[in-house]
């Protein structure tokens, strides 16, 4: 790493000392403006006495997985007076972001690189979006850094009330857009890849400035900081990561053609005709960590765009396509085809996945990983707050699911420490 300047240090502080005084003024002389107050960045912080209902819980104590601890805190998530109180409603965020300056001061958004290193280092996101805006809104600022460049894709079915509120939100953040062709998503149907390539070609046609492109959905979140995410990424090499690996040939996903009937995928019953150029399916995941390159080739490589035709009537094509598209010969950062190239899901940096079937308890020679200590949806776990101690020693970027109404302070404690990792990078 470049030792820091003592001009990109003096600029990081004049910045902040701009955005205090922002804040100054904003807040009214009632403000106790002092040193101290400055260069302990407590603007920025997420502290005992910021008025969230979760600050009551002892983030540290979870994070170290204190058993006491952590069973009065599960108590204390199901209680009826505590879930109300938590919940955001989608009209605050359309009222709030009437005063875009308010808004980002009030959520604490970064409005500043906090390294020349990130600075140098811009990453595109596609986020698609269906419900939950209070999700979205917190994964987005955990994420959000001006150098970075953001493509929101709402469901076209989604209510009113959250395509509105998203529009809001976006509209205060020079670098965060909606995508320019919204879809209608089904489950396990084309539309959740095409979600994906809308904003894939927005991303790379808006700027030529990011190195590489991360998909989420909105009940992601990080387990690194910015920081940490570009180290991975620098680490990489140029090559992708994600989930890749070989799978039988005859697989009913892609033998059988399927269709959309009444918003459900549904079998035809015809047979499919065999993948174009022979390409051998990999079987993968639907989020990847992909370079410039990737992008560029998904949008204008022929054999890419061949089988994205024949991938449409399959079923729950993202789950094969990515993954065979890094192993396809020529394309940036790709892997041979060889079975030695194979990655699981757990090894690939982009995911961290707690599948049902995969659960076990400690000392299990079969267990992948520990049991959910949320619930399940889908056969995936929607994390709680016993979760995080396990979580936060993986070497993944970010995790799947979380879910601000099942466990909001296993999100709180996940914001607070990549915050405080992020200021702490400062020093």
């Amino acid at each position: 790493m470049r030792p820091r300047s003592p001009l990109l240090l003096a600029l990081k502080l004049s910045v902040v000392l701009g955005s205090l005084w922002t804040l100054f003024l904003l807040s009214g002389p009632t403000i106790d403006f002092n040193p101290t107050y400055i260069l302990r960045y407590r603007w920025l912080e997420y502290t005992g006495d910021d008025g969230s209902p979760e600050s009551v819980c002892n983030c540290t104590a979870i994070q170290q997985g204190d058993e006491e601890t952590l069973e009065q805190t599960k108590i204390l998530t199901i209680t009826k007076d505590f879930r109300k109180s938590i919940q955001i409603p989608d009209e605050y965020y359309i009222n709030a972001t009437q005063d875009c300056r308010n808004f980002k001061l009030s959520r604490k958004y970064l409005t500043f690189p906090l390294s020349q290193e990130e600075e140098d280092f811009p990453l595109a996101y596609s986020i698609v979006v269906h419900q939950k805006v209070q999700n979205f809104e917190r994964l987005l600022r955990a994420i959000y850094a001006p150098q970075n460049i953001y493509c929101i894709h709402v469901d076209n079915k989604s209510e009113g009330s959250v395509i509105s509120a998203i529009e809001a939100i976006t509209s205060c953040f020079p670098n965060v857009f909606l995508v320019s062709k919204r879809v209608t998503v089904v489950y396990a149907a084309w539309s959740r890849v095409q979600a994906d390539l809308n904003c894939m070609a927005d991303l790379y046609n808006a700027s030529t400035k990011w190195k590489y492109f991360i998909n989420l959905c909105g009940q992601d979140f990080p387990l690194k900081t910015n920081l940490e995410i570009v180290r991975a990424l620098r680490y990489l090499r140029g090559g992708n990561s994600m989930e890749s690996k070989r799978m039988p040939e005859h697989n009913y996903r892609f033998t059988n053609s399927f269709e959309v009937v009444n918003g459900n995928l549904k079998v035809t019953g015809k047979q499919k005709t065999p993948p174009p150029f022979n390409l051998p399916i990999l079987s993968g995941g639907a989020y990847i960590v992909v370079n410039r390159g990737y992008v560029r080739s998904v949008l204008e490589d022929h054999r890419i765009l061949t089988l994205i035709e024949w991938s449409k009537d399959t079923y729950s094509p993202d789950e094969f396509l990515w993954a065979t598209i890094q192993r396809l010969p020529g394309v940036p950062g790709s892997n041979w085809l060889g079975a030695k190239h194979d990655m699981s899901d757990i090894n690939a940096i982009a995911r961290l996945v707690k599948w049902h079937w995969h659960e076990g308890s400690r000392g299990s020679l079969e267990a992948v990983y520990p049991k959910c200590e949320g619930n399940h949806v889908r056969a995936i776990c929607v994390y709680g707050v016993g979760d995080l101690q396990w979580m936060l020693a993986q070497h993944h970027l970010f995790a799947n699911k979380f879910d601000i109404y099942t466990d909001p302070v296993a999100i709180y404690c996940l914001e607070k420490y990549l915050r405080q990792k992020a200021l702490a990078d400062l020093h």
